[in-house]
């Protein structure tokens, strides 16, 4: 009898950690999700549609910079090369002499092209 008692008492812990496993990985889903939806919004709200070609320069840095920090937290390759392409796209700015305006409708003809990328990718 002890030995029917000591096995219902191990199937209960058993069962009790199969639980724990499931709320965690549902836990994990969840912030992965949360980290995609926030990494993607930043994102959407740090490109350039309309871009000033006295600022856009110094402004660049910055949004690369960031934009490579939030691919590197994403756990999705999907987001996370998205993410990497828009920052691909601030460094290009960077180095090219972007005051002709032939220049800035092509970058933002790129931007556009990999903000599309991610809005596909985060949806």
């Amino acid at each position: 009898m002890k030995r029917l008692g000591i096995a219902a008492l191990m199937a209960a812990a058993g069962l009790a950690l199969a639980g724990c496993s499931e709320v965690t990985n549902a836990v994990d889903q969840t912030n992965k999700a949360a980290t995609k939806v926030s990494a993607c919004a930043e994102a959407l709200s740090l490109a350039d549609l309309n871009p000033d070609p006295a600022t856009i320069k110094e402004r660049a840095a910055d949004k690369e910079k960031r934009l490579r920090e939030l691919a590197a937290s994403v756990g999705e390759q999907d987001v996370a090369g998205a993410l990497t392409g828009m920052a691909d796209s601030y460094l290009q700015v960077q180095k090219e002499n972007i005051t002709d305006a032939g220049k800035i409708a092509d970058w933002t003809k790129r931007n556009i092209d990999r903000l599309d990328a991610l809005r596909k990718v985060c949806a």
